[in-house]
This record gives C-alpha cells, structure tokens and sequence, in this order.
C-alpha cells in the first residue's frame, strides 16, 4: 500500500521512471508477507516498518529542504500529523486484514481508498458519474460482493480479514483528503518523513492496546518490511509517480495484487478458484477504470 502521492507536472519520463515506477510497486508487493513472517504482531509490524527507517527518511528530509522558503505556518503541520495518524489507523486496520484473510484479497482491497476519492470526487463535483467512472463503481461493487462472499464460505475470520482491509482503504481516503491542504507546503520526502514521524508513536500505541507483543525475536522479516516498504518501495514511487498519467499508474498499480497472489500461494498455499479470479479481476478493472475516470474528469 503506497502513503504518498505526487502529481506535480514534470518532464516526460524515460525508461528508468517506469522500471522505478514497477520497481516501488513490486516492493511495497512483498509487504504483506513480511507481516506474516514477523513474530511480532501485525500492527507491532506496522510500527516497525514505520519506525525503522525514520532515521534515513529523516536524512533525505533535510537533504530536499529548501531553506529559501517561506515558513510553514502551524496549520500545515497540524495538517500533516493528523494525517499521520490517520495512515496509522489505515495501517493498522490493513495489517491486522492480512493477518486474517487471503494476500490477494488483502492488497486488492488495501487499495480501494483511490476508489473512495473517485466517488467522493463526484460528490464534490456535485455531478453524475461519467460511463468510465459508473463502470468503475459497478465493477468494484461486483466484486467486492464475489470475494467477501468467497471468504464467508471459507471462514467468518476471513471474512473479518477482507472487512479490515476495507476500512484500511476508508482511512486511506482520509489520510491524502489531509494532506491536500498541505501538500504545497513540503517537499516529498519531507512530506514522507513527517507523517511517518506522526504516524509511529500511533501505531505502537494501537499494538499495546491490542495486547500484542511488540519486540520480535526474529528481526529479518520487520527489517525487510521497512526496507522495502517504507524506503525502496515509497522513494521508487516518490521519484517516478509524477512521471505518468493515471492509466499508467492504474496498470501498474495491480502489478501489487499479482504479485501477493503469487506469493500467498507458494508461501502459505493459497488457493483462488473461478470465482475468486472473477472478483479479484472486476476489483482489478474498477482500479484500472477510477484512474481513468480521474484522468478524464481532469
């Protein structure tokens, strides 16, 4: 699940921006089986791989700092830690989805918050949808049913799992709604650096209060979480996601359930069935529809 989006016009892309864009998508991929191969909790999970990396981010923070500009002013910052806390609440609902239901479901669904924006875009807009954004709306709704019904026969837990997901992309939703306001104001990893500087002490907090055990006795698995999400996966997405239009984006974007599928099948036998496939590619198309809509209602 990537945390930052970044949409300033810049120059037309080169082959490096794509493989980067691929690169950030199949990185942030491997997360959810990072979270299942920690001893730790899956939220306790979620701190480290905020955690972690805080003191890199906080070095490529004051290394894209521009001294020249204008102080921000405190309603910025405020901005920004709630929105910190709401990705820690977004974080937290997706990771405890992961550690119930199936990867594939979990990632599809960790996404759905760009559908969220689509139709609260419609609604600030105060217009109808156009054929591409209704298409978007009846696939995501189609398949939602198919997979959640999908889970209910295998187990209510998995059904539970597949909910937590959902609510991971309602939080998401509120988290970019946040950063709108103060987008302006911060570079990207500065930006990156300080809602994840809000974000930590809240998801320790939700892992204590949850009861779970937060220091692991194996660290590979929450190293590998915070490397590869929180710093290879969010900077690749960082540098290359203003590169391209949002059909580019949305293609990419469902290389992230692929490649959780193809893991949650090696790793933890995960099977999909008929039914799952029409689900997960109805989700995958609505994904893929919302950017166009978005593209087009620009």
């Amino acid at each position: 699940m990537t945390s930052i989006e970044d949409r300033r016009e810049t120059p037309l892309p080169n082959p490096w921006h794509f493989v980067a864009l691929l690169g950030g998508n199949f990185a942030l991929a491997l997360g959810p089986w990072f979270v299942r191969m920690a001893d730790s909790g899956p939220v306790s999970a979620g701190f480290w791989r905020l955690f972690l990396p805080l003191p890199v981010l906080a070095i490529l923070a004051v290394r894209q700092h521009r001294p020249a500009r204008d102080a921000t002013p405190l309603k910025a910052w405020l901005l920004v830690a709630t929105a910190g806390v709401a990705f820690a609440l977004d974080l937290a609902s997706w990771h405890i989805g992961i550690a119930y239901t199936r990867l594939g479901n979990a990632s599809l669904f960790g996404n759905s918050g760009s559908l969220i924006l689509m139709v609260w875009g419609l609604v600030a807009a105060k217009r109808l949808p156009h054929r591409i954004e209704l298409a978007a709306m009846v696939a995501a709704i189609s398949g939602a049913a198919i997979l959640l019904g999908r889970s209910l026969e295998i187990d209510h837990v998995t059904l539970i799992g597949d909910l937590f997901c959902i609510l991971a992309g309602v939080f998401y939703f509120f988290y970019i709604m946040l950063l709108q306001g103060a987008r302006g104001r911060f570079e990207s990893w500065e930006l990156l650096f300080t809602s994840t500087l809000a974000s930590a002490p809240v998801m320790l907090g939700i892992a204590l209060w949850l009861g779970e055990p937060v220091w692991p006795h194996v660290w590979w698995p929450l190293i590998a979480l915070a490397f590869c999400s929180q710093v290879v996966g969010q900077g690749l997405i960082v540098f290359a996601l203003r590169h391209f239009s949002a059909l580019i984006i949305g293609v990419v974007l469902l290389t992230q359930p692929a490649v959780s599928i193809l893991i949650g099948w090696l790793a933890f036998g995960e099977t999909m069935g008929l039914l799952d496939a029409l689900g997960m590619a109805l989700i995958a198309a609505a994904l893929l529809l919302g950017r166009l809509g978005e593209a087009k209602s620009r």
